[in-house]
């Protein structure tokens, strides 16, 4: 039996919530079904799942009329949070059309939970007068208000907002996270690889000269799909992947894409995965300067005659928390910013040829009739993405609700890679466990049309390795 230095991830469990005489589900977390709750909800909540106020079973759930004002600021505009936003008021609006919003309304029939707007109230312990006259505070009123009105009710105020979690448990006030669909145990997260050593030396020369052999001579436990492996033995080596397709591992061979060559194992995983065919949805995990973006970009070029489009996008993250109109000039010159990484890439492969050379005119070319574009997510939204490689770059700063909407866009013939790193956040309410990046490394794993790779060493530079490591 060959010997593991990393353990292969079993086929994961599909995870639903369900409700027991015991135990249930409640934002993401395990609960005592007899003990009732009532979940207040902050703004960044609905802004980051409108359907969140259906995510907790039997206990009640309640809006603070202040965060319905909040939300008519967010329903105009196309980023995800607007859309959020407009999907809760409608969810609101039919709630109304039936019911009085002041009253207790059954979500799912009388035995599961119940839904309110509670209106702005007196009392004992005015957070406004400790924290001052903002609206998270009228929030926080709204949530001592439900525990004043109900005291044998375990009231909780659910926010994304760390600062406004702290500000509520100071003042006594059960506050948590909005658990559901967050990665509980980042550090286990799958990596798309494994190394298993002591293999039979036959098997491994059976690889190199047939380029194939059945997984059951190689490990007894079936593999996850499209899975990479570093086999080894005390003679040689060979790196495969388990093709679900065949049942076999499948050698698997350094591939140069449009001059770019990968330097380390997994970079020659990732290649793999960009450069199949059978693969539809690849994400790619790793720290700045691991070659993640540059190698989606150079295999979209290499695989470019065989879609229509090349799209290559990334969320808008606000610079200084300022929103694009702040910048000066037209939306060409306000997007540059945000864009100029993308084109860094670009350059860099296209600068690897002279530029009287077909393939750096090629690159040239594609750009001047856009085949090849460069653009912000939200351009993306909303459109059928059908004969399209596309790669979204930095999508660690996607909500999974975003990521959803992305990849269910896809038609006939698209491929969507997700490049990013995970520990690098860039926007408020998102972290290492639930942003869109990690919620589809975790769900989408073991699946025939999808393949992970996490890559490990940077190759951009020693110098960027320096920092990496050491600051």
């Amino acid at each position: 039996m060959p010997k593991q230095t990393k353990s292969t991830q079993d086929k994961p469990e599909k995870k639903s919530p369900t409700l027991s005489k015991v135990k249930t589900q409640v934002n993401g977390k395990a609960t005592d079904a007899k003990e009732k709750k009532i979940f207040v909800l902050d703004t960044s909540v609905i802004l980051y799942d409108h359907s969140a106020v259906q995510n907790f079973q039997e206990h009640d759930v309640a809006i603070p009329i202040t965060v319905l004002e909040e939300l008519d600021n967010f329903k105009k505009g196309n980023d995800i949070k607007n859309f959020e936003a407009r999907e809760f008021i409608r969810f609101i609006d039919k709630l109304s059309s039936e019911h009085m919003l002041q009253e207790w309304i059954p979500l799912n029939g009388k035995t599961k939970g119940k839904f309110k707007v509670m209106m702005n109230g007196s009392t004992q312990l005015d957070a406004t007068k400790i924290f001052g006259d903002k609206n998270d505070h009228h929030i926080l009123n709204s949530a001592l208000q439900m525990q004043q009105d109900f005291p044998k009710s375990k009231v909780v105020l659910v926010t994304k907002d760390i600062n406004l979690r702290l500000k509520a448990r100071s003042l006594n006030l059960i506050s948590e996270d909005y658990e559901t669909g967050k990665i509980q145990d980042v550090a286990g997260l799958y990596t798309g690889s494994d190394t298993l050593e002591e293999i039979d030396p036959t098997i491994i020369n059976e690889l190199y000269e047939k380029g194939s052999s059945e997984s059951g001579k190689v490990i007894k436990e079936t593999p996850a799909d499209n899975h990479f492996y570093v086999l080894k033995s005390f003679k040689n080596s060979i790196l495969s992947y388990y093709n679900p397709a065949e049942d076999q591992f499948e050698r698997v061979d350094k591939q140069t894409a449009y001059g770019v060559k990968p330097r380390n194992a997994e970079q020659t995983f990732a290649m793999h995965a960009l450069l199949n065919p059978r693969i539809k949805l690849v994400s790619i995990q790793g720290v700045a300067g691991t070659g993640k973006t540059l190698l989606a970009l150079a295999s979209a070029l290499e695989q470019r005659r065989d879609y229509k489009q090349i799209y290559l996008a990334r969320p808008i993250v606000p610079l200084s928390n300022k929103d694009i109109g702040y910048l000066p000039g037209d939306i060409k010159s306000k997007l540059n910013p945000y864009m100029e990484p993308l084109w860094d890439n670009l350059k860099y492969i296209q600068n690897q040829y002279a530029e009287s050379s077909k393939e750096y005119q090629k690159i040239r070319e594609l750009v001047e009739l856009e085949k090849l574009v460069i653009t912000p997510l939200a351009y993306i939204r909303g459109r059928s993405l059908s004969n399209i490689y596309f790669i979204v770059d930095e999508a660690q700063n996607l909500t999974p609700h975003e990521v959803k909407t992305i990849i269910s866009r896809a038609g006939e013939n698209t491929k969507i890679v997700f490049t990013g790193d995970i520990y690098q956040i860039d926007t408020p309410y998102l972290d290492s466990q639930s942003n869109g990046l990690s919620y589809l490394i975790d769900r989408a794993r073991n699946h025939p049309l999808y393949a992970h790779i996490t890559l490990l060493k940077g190759e951009r530079s020693e110098l960027a390795n320096l920092a990496n490591e050491l600051l």
